[in-house]
């Protein structure tokens, strides 16, 4: 669970990450192309800690068979085995620009409604 909110509020994260989590990985890669790990890193780092492994690597081949990226294979800086990086198709960038409109507007349209009902204490007459 995160430091400091309730399994409901950890509960209601998740739900709401999960609508949007596809944009934030086309986001990611549209900063660099990036190997599966550096995607929960890089989550993590930005404060959506909720995200797994296990969410991230369905997506990002759901998204592959999509034509929203592209997948290549490059040596790992370590000397490991080589790692699997993802990179933005064209439709990708098209879907990326298309979705944070959504997105924006999506949370402007709810922020409004929050912020409506805290100034008169949600209440009904």
């Amino acid at each position: 669970m995160t430091k400091g909110l309730s399994a409901a509020g950890d509960q209601r994260r998740s739900q709401l990450l999960r609508g949007v989590l596809d944009l934030c990985l086309l986001s990611l890669i549209a900063e660099r192309p990036r190997y599966g790990f550096e995607f929960a890193e890089a989550l993590a780092a930005s404060g959506l800690e909720l995200v797994s492994d296990g969410s991230i690597y369905p997506l990002l081949a759901r998204m592959e068979r999509a034509g929203l990226i592209s997948s290549y294979r490059a040596p790992s800086p370590s000397g490991g085995a080589p790692r699997k990086y993802y990179r933005l198709t064209d439709a990708g960038h098209a879907e990326l620009s298309g979705g944070r409109g959504d997105w924006l507007a999506f949370a402007g349209q709810v922020g409004r409604i929050l912020t409506a009902t805290e100034h008169t204490g949600g209440t009904t007459p």
